[in-house]
């Protein structure tokens, strides 16, 4: 088994955030986070651009969805090898293969070959995120780590916004191909980093990797994530091709399961979904994946299209919530350490549905301040609920499990992001479909945007359903978690 030396154990000795021993590892993990969130949503705002220059309108919705299916299918496995091979290789491995695939898209001579590029990066970003936030769990104690994944949540978090307003900016004073190619000297940047100031032990010893379950469970994933995104957009839900899609994924999982229980080192054990913490911290994780990107997707498009205002201050509306996320989750471990882990996830998940259910009033007579106080207030309730939902999830575990508890973390935000904006733009694209203005009439828009955010509202509240069977969880003198059942 591969053990591994946990620096930065003593908080008094190294002291936490940027001006600490460990301060520019931290960096490094930000910098390496940040261009994976960027990437997910940079293009959004480069359509014309690429288009004109590529051309193949028809295709251009693939840029989005195979990165964020290459990056959702990879996390599981590149946890697993975590685990066994070590966070360094894993890691460097992940920001070199991102490197590459955003060389390739700035070269990129169609669409096809720009999609294909894109997976690419998509798998290299599979690595990076889960990782760099399972380096802030080895190296830093659960007493600290509420700051810092606070600095690593906000990173995500402002890169939700960030994306869309530099993409505009490359596409209309430079050239779309340099919102691939600045990657470049920021990747070199932090793999440096990363290099000259993390350093980890680890035990060699000979590893079986589960070769036919990460083949599977990558099969079954993209069966059914791209059923999910393609469905009502490439063909109809009721579609011999949308049935289809959904039974070979639901069949494959069906298969992985029987292969996991096999395997001498599974790649996504199922022991993860026996405990009841991991797996309410997994369900909780899906529900804040769905409800952050449904927020930050439709409330843009609502202001823009009910109230007329431009995409800045729509998106400077957005930001509210990367205002109230990391403010919430840099203070979190004073409140998980008096009242616990499960009393702060709850009180997080009650400020989202308040946040939520005040979108939804909102929605049938529009006004910008109190949109932007909802994404404030969203953003606080999502701050005491991911960090803490992740750090009890992590300090549950030894070393050598908390790279596939992490990965297990992200995979789920990452299949509720992607299932979350599918089923809302389901409902919204419904309602534009029925009414002859469509997405021009601000009535019309109002409507549809409403709907969506009571779809994301019904997600809060089954996400809080979820905290609630989450088991009482307190820290223990050893920094580890004991809970309650």
């Amino acid at each position: 088994m591969s053990t591994k030396s946990e620096p930065g154990t003593n908080p008094h000795r190294h002291g936490v955030g940027f001006r600490s021993e460990r301060g520019p590892l931290l960096v490094a993990l930000m910098l390496a986070t940040g261009l994976v969130a960027i990437d997910a949503t940079i293009l959004a705002t480069s359509v014309p651009s690429i288009v004109g220059d590529l051309g193949d309108f028809s295709q251009f919705p693939w840029l989005f969805s195979i990165y964020l299916l290459a990056q959702a299918v990879s996390v599981p496995v590149y946890a697993k090898l975590s685990d066994t091979l070590g966070r360094k290789p894993l890691i460097l491995f992940g920001i070199g293969l991102f490197l590459l695939g955003s060389i390739l898209c700035g070269l990129a001579w169609s669409m096809p070959a720009l999609i294909v590029f894109r997976v690419i990066q998509g798998l290299g970003a599979g690595a990076v995120q889960p990782i760099a936030v399972t380096i802030a769990g080895d190296i830093y104690t659960v007493e600290e780590r509420a700051k810092v994944q606070g600095y690593l949540a906000s990173v995500w978090a402002i890169a939700s916004v960030a994306g869309p307003l530099l993409g505009g900016l490359f596409s209309e004073f430079l050239s779309w191909r340099w919102i691939f190619f600045v990657n470049i000297p920021l990747c070199i940047v932090a793999g440096w980093m990363i290099v000259t100031h993390f350093h980890e032990k680890i035990e060699k010893t000979k590893h079986r990797i589960d070769y036919a379950g990460s083949a599977v469970l990558t099969v079954a994933l993209s069966a059914l994530i791209l059923a999910v995104l393609e469905g009502g957009e490439a063909w109809a839900w009721d579609s011999p091709a949308s049935i289809g899609a959904f039974a070979f994924g639901g069949l494959m999982l069906v298969v992985f399961v029987f292969v996991e229980r096999h395997a001498a080192e599974p790649v996504l054990p199922l022991w993860v979904f026996s405990r009841r913490l991991l797996l309410t911290t997994t369900l909780i994780s899906l529900g804040v994946g769905a409800i952050l990107l449904g927020v930050t997707s439709f409330v843009p498009t609502f202001l823009e299209g009910a109230l007329h205002i431009t995409p800045l201050v729509s998106g400077l509306a957005v930001a509210a919530i990367t205002l109230g996320w990391p403010l919430a989750a840099s203070q979190s471990g004073r409140l998980y350490l008096r009242i616990g882990f499960k009393r702060t996830i709850l009180i997080g998940m009650v400020l989202a549905v308040l946040g939520a259910l005040s979108l939804s009033f909102t929605a049938g007579r529009p006004d910008l301040l109190v949109v932007a106080a909802s994404c404030f207030v969203i953003g606080l309730g999502l701050g005491l609920v991911a960090t803490p939902s992740l750090i009890a999830a992590q300090s549950s575990v030894p070393w050598e499990e908390r790279g596939v508890v992490t990965g297990t973390n992200f995979f789920a935000r990452s299949i509720g992001s992607a299932v979350g904006v599918a089923v809302f733009g389901a409902i919204a694209n419904g309602i534009y479909a029925g009414h002859p203005g469509g997405e021009s009439d601000p009535a019309t828009v109002a409507v549809a945007s409403g709907a969506a955010f009571v779809a994301v509202l019904v997600c809060a509240v089954a996400t809080v359903a979820a905290a609630a069977a989450m088991p009482d969880a307190r820290l223990r003198s050893d920094g580890r978690v004991a809970t309650a059942g």
